[in-house]
Formats: structure tokens, C-alpha cells, sequence
């Protein structure tokens, strides 16, 4: 491979430990590499073939560029030609935006416009979303995938040896991820393609990826955890990535079984979703080996461990930024890990002092929320970020006195763990109380029927906020909310203020493409939707009773009353 490279003139650098700065050195990397690099259920390419279809849309990329940022939105599942434009546009110099199919309307609309795509490639049902909306761009700026000719076109641009353009480094802006946007506004978030690079060796070695693995790639490819927990670190080893259009509870063992995976990624609902499925005596009966999450419940997260035999790595990060947690194989149940460095700390984000240790119970539960739980910070973090795109003032609530602060809340117990406790969104204040979003809703799924939660505050119509939870049930008509209310009064760890005031029932909360919860839609929404609305009512025990319409307008005229009707969504 190298005397091939040689032969048209590119020479790639590697560091000192053999390690490439681009993902186009990477994919290049992969000229005559002869194993399987890529399957779906009706195809496998070699990684050989990977880097060639790749290169050969890189190369009608370039040939439709126009002056501007050389930005090229995808709007598709996960297929092969969400693969092949990645590996294109990293050899060209191209930026990737993967958009957002949940997305609809003004809100797709306007974040299209805002990234600055000059070319969308997507297919005819892409096509059907996008047709209806003004993006500025003219018929010959889309690329449609699945039109007959498109094969034909890509074929023309196909070469034998293939090179990264020569103004491709590690600078070079290779994706722009857009936040989940579960709790405030989304934004994009720059990766370039030496950042992605270091985080496929990083992720490489803190969980065990190899060229042996077969890595089942169900979280959605515009996300950074299918990015840089899989895709990435598969390029740097010359693993297997198969593809699944999008995640199925259902098809989730079955594809498992068909591509012989060992690897796989997750967000906490979509483990919930798989322990909502039957068991089967033969669950077990599988290749998986481990999987790389965030969010999961550490009672779903035992319950996978029990059912399928596979070891779970509960990661944090976030697309803007990693390197917080250290993983320690001694960690109790919940914990992320220890901290990185000496410079990661849980901080007042107010003062800016130290948050004390948290003292926990026997079960893990946290006794001093106030002292301990603070917002996550690297003191030292501010040069890894790379910034959001046009967003100056995003950037500098960031990187606040020098500091990189993550925007969620955390704690260290008293033996050094770390603990992820909700979005900086997610403390809600209750009578002069913060109270961690997070921390209920862990509680929430811990009861049965209970798939997913989301936990958020709502206006009280005197003063400050009430607790409201979400909850996603497999059946409406069959939720007993006063059997909710006893197991609620059961649980030791819910503090008085933290009992939610305001249930939500519902079969089918709504989620971001990476199946979070979108809890400022549910936030805005308040009591005013369709699905089962229950308020707490009397002191003590929690006892709750299904609201009408009409006692949503007597709680209404409450904020008329007391001059608070502005904290009311329109």
C-alpha cells in the first residue's frame, strides 16, 4: 500500500505512535485492506471498496462545489451512502451535517439554513420532508440517492488510487453535529478531523475496540456516540461496521445474531426499550461482547448484563467535548468512573467554590444533594472545545474564566467516583430547594411498567417551579396512579420537595433522533396535551387525581390570579 501511495505523490504522517492526525489518512490508510469494513443485510463491501465508493463521492462533491463553506448536509438513515459521503467529504475537505429526520417544519427549516449547507444529499422520502421548505437552495444543490442514474454518476468518479485533497489537515472542519436540544435551543457543534482522529485511538483503547470486532452500528450516523464511539474507532482498526437503518427494540438480537456483532452503542431510552421486550430463555444465545452507552438506568443496565451477557461501558461526553471520566472496573453501580485529572471538579456554578463530597446510603442514594451536586468542570478544558458554529455567545458561556464548563451537574462521593446527575437544565427549584431532574427520574424507572421518563420543572402559580415527570408506558388504560403514588411514598431517596406534582402518562413520548426525551417540547407543553394529565393533591403522601379541562383552567386562572400568567407557555 505504501509504495501505492508513493506512486501519485501523497505521503500521510503519522505521530510517534503510529498514529494518523486525519480521518483522510485513516480511510486512506485502508487502500488494499481486503476485510470486510462495511455490511448491511443485503450487501458487504470491503474496506478496499469503502475508501474507493467513498472517494468517488468526494470527487462529485467537489465537482458541484460553489464558493462558501464547503458544508454538505445528509439527510438519511443509516445506509451505505451515509458511510461513503462521510469518507468523501473527509477526503475532499468536505463538512458533514447530518440532519436531523425527527425534525420537521420550521424548526428543520431553519436549522438547515442556519449550518449553511451548499449540497444536501438524501432520498426521495429526504426529498418529501425538504420540498415544502425555503433552504435557499436551488434543484441542482440536492443529490438524490435512490434516483436510477445516481450509481451511474458516482461510477464516473471512481479512481484507483484515490488522495486527500492537499488542503486537508487536522484543522479541517469534518463535522458539524448538531446539540440533542433535549432541554434549550440546538446548536452545532465543530469537529474537526483531528479531533475525530484522537477520539477513534482514545475510545480505541478505553474500551477495547480491535480489528476482530463487528461492530452493529443502531444509533443513528448523524449522532456523535455512532460517530465517535463506533464509526471512528472501527476506521482506525479496520473493523467490521454493520448498519441497521434505524434502531429496532425488536430487530435489535435478531441483527445481533445475522451479522455476528460484538460491539454496539446506546442512549439510556434505547436500553430501556430493549429491557420493555419479552425474554427469551435463549437471550444469551448471542456474540456480543460489550456495548458503549450514556444515560442508561444502573437497573436497566444490570438487567441487559443479566439477560444478553455482555459487558456495558456507561460512558459521559458530550459532541462538544470528552476526556472528563476515567473508567475504574471498581466503580458501584451508577458511578461513571473517577475523574480524568486533578483539574475535573463539581463546582457552585454561581461562585464558582468546590462542591463538598457526597455522602451516600447503603443503596447509593445521595444524603446531602445541596453540598455536594455542582455543575462539571475542566479547569483546564478550554482548548479541546472547538466552538459552535455562528454562536459566538454559546461559545463564551463555555469557556467562563478560562474554564470549560460542560452545562451538567454532577458529584464525587467520598471514595473519588463521579457521577453524572442530570443537565444544568435539569435542576429544578422547588421552594427554595434544587432538586436534580435526574435523580427522579432514576427513581421513576425504577418502577415496572415505567419504560423512559423525563423529569422537568413547571411554573407554580405563586411562586417558583413544581416538579412534573413524563412517563412512557406500554399501556395507558392499564397505569394505576395510585399504585404510582404508594411506590413513590416507598422510596427513601425521594426528598420531600422532590415528589413530582404533575404526572404526564403517555405510550409514546416525544424523543430526538438519538432517542432523548425532548423535554422543553414536554416543558412548553406543560398540562395542555393530549395524553393523561395527574396533579398532586393534599399534604403529605402523594396522592394524585386525573385532571379535566376544567381544572386546567381553574389552575390557569390561579396564575391570573397571583399576576403570574407570563411564566405560562403561549
Amino acid at each position: 500500500m505504501t509504495q501505492n501511495l508513493a506512486s501519485v505523490g501523497k505521503t500521510i504522517a503519522q505521530d510517534d505512535r503510529g498514529q494518523r492526525g486525519t480521518i483522510a489518512e485513516m480511510l486512506l490508510d485502508r487502500l488494499g485492506d481486503h476485510h470486510d469494513g462495511l455490511r448491511t443485510r443485503e450487501q458487504d463491501w470491503t474496506w478496499h471498496e469503502v475508501v474507493l465508493e467513498s472517494a468517488a463521492r468526494g470527487a462529485l462533491a467537489e465537482s458541484m462545489r460553489v464558493d462558501g463553506p464547503f458544508h454538505i448536509g445528509v439527510l438519511l438513515e443509516n445506509t451505505p451512502e451515509f458511510v461513503f459521503w462521510l469518507g468523501g467529504a473527509a477526503l475532499v475537505g468536505g463538512t458533514i451535517v447530518g440532519i436531523n429526520p425527527t425534525k420537521r417544519g420550521g424548526e428543520l427549516e431553519a436549522e438547515i439554513r442556519y449550518v449553511d449547507c451548499q449540497l444536501i444529499v438524501t432520498d426521495t422520502a429526504g426529498m418529501a420532508m425538504l420540498s415544502s421548505l425555503d433552504l435557499g437552495l436551488t434543484p441542482d444543490r440536492f443529490v438524490l440517492v435512490d434516483e436510477p442514474e445516481y450509481l451511474d454518476r458516482c461510477a464516473g468518479f471512481m479512481q484507483e488510487a484515490p488522495v486527500a485533497a492537499p488542503s486537508v489537515d487536522s484543522s479541517s472542519l469534518m463535522l458539524l453535529l448538531f446539540t440533542s436540544g433535549t432541554t434549550g435551543a440546538s446548536k452545532a457543534v465543530r469537529c474537526s478531523q483531528g479531533r475525530l482522529a484522537r477520539l477513534a485511538y482514545t475510545n480505541s483503547a478505553k474500551y477495547g475496540h480491535s480489528r476482530d470486532d463487528v461492530d452493529y452500528c443502531c444509533m443513528p450516523l448523524f449522532h456523535g456516540n455512532a460517530l465517535m464511539a463506533l464509526w471512528a474507532p472501527a476506521l482506525a482498526n479496520g473493523a467490521v461496521v454493520c448498519l441497521t437503518p434505524k434502531f429496532s427494540a425488536s430487530g435489535f438480537l435478531p441483527d445481533v445474531r445475522f451479522f455476528g456483532a460484538t460491539f454496539f452503542t446506546y442512549v439510556g431510552k434505547a436500553l430501556a426499550y430493549l429491557m420493555a421486550t419479552p425474554e427469551s430463555e435463549d437471550d444469551h444465545v448471542n456474540t456480543l461482547v460489550r456495548g458503549f452507552g450514556t444515560e442508561a438506568s444502573p437497573e436497566d443496565k444490570a438487567e441487559f448484563v443479566r439477560r444478553f451477557g455482555a459487558e456495558l461501558f456507561e460512558g459521559y461526553g458530550s459532541s462538544e467535548g470528552a476526556g472528563s471520566v476515567a473508567l475504574d472496573p471498581k466503580a458501584p453501580a451508577g458511578a461513571l468512573g473517577r475523574p480524568a485529572h486533578k483539574n475535573i471538579a463539581i463546582v457552585d456554578p454561581e461562585t464558582r467554590e468546590k462542591k463538598g463530597l457526597a455522602r451516600c446510603d447503603e443503596y447509593g442514594r445521595v444524603l446531602n444533594p445541596d453540598e455536594c451536586i455542582g455543575e462539571m468542570v475542566d479547569m483546564a478544558g478550554a482548548s479541546a472545545f472547538e466552538g459552535y458554529y455562528k454562536n459566538e455567545s454559546a461559545i463564551a458561556d463555555r469557556l467562563r474564566h478560562g474554564w470549560y464548563w460542560t452545562g451538567d451537574l454532577g458529584y464525587i462521593d467520598e471514595d473519588g467516583f463521579i457521577y453524572f446527575a442530570g443537565r444544568k437544565g435539569d435542576w429544578i427549584r422547588v421552594d427554595g430547594e434544587n432538586t436534580s431532574a435526574l435523580m427522579v427520574e432514576r427513581i421513576c424507572r425504577r418502577y415496572p411498567s415505567v419504560i423512559a421518563t423525563g423529569v422537568y420543572s413547571v411554573p407554580d402559580p405563586r411562586s417558583g417551579d413544581q416538579v412534573m415527570a413524563a412517563l412512557e408506558v406500554p399501556d395507558v388504560d392499564a397505569f394505576d396512579a395510585a399504585d404510582f403514588a404508594s411506590f413513590l411514598t416507598a422510596q427513601d431517596d425521594l426528598g420531600t420537595k422532590s415528589a413530582p406534582r404533575f404526572l404526564r402518562v403517555s405510550a409514546d413520548l416525544p424523543v430526538t433522533g438519538s432517542n432523548k426525551i425532548v423535554k422543553n417540547k414536554l416543558q412548553q407543553q406543560n398540562w395542555r396535551c393530549e395524553d393523561l394529565i395527574f396533579r398532586w393533591e393534599g399534604r403529605g403522601a402523594p396522592q394524585y387525581r386525573l385532571m379535566t379541562e376544567e381544572d386546567k383552567d381553574l389552575l390557569e386562572k390561579e396564575f391570573d390570579t397571583y399576576g403570574r400568567r407570563r411564566f405560562l407557555s403561549a
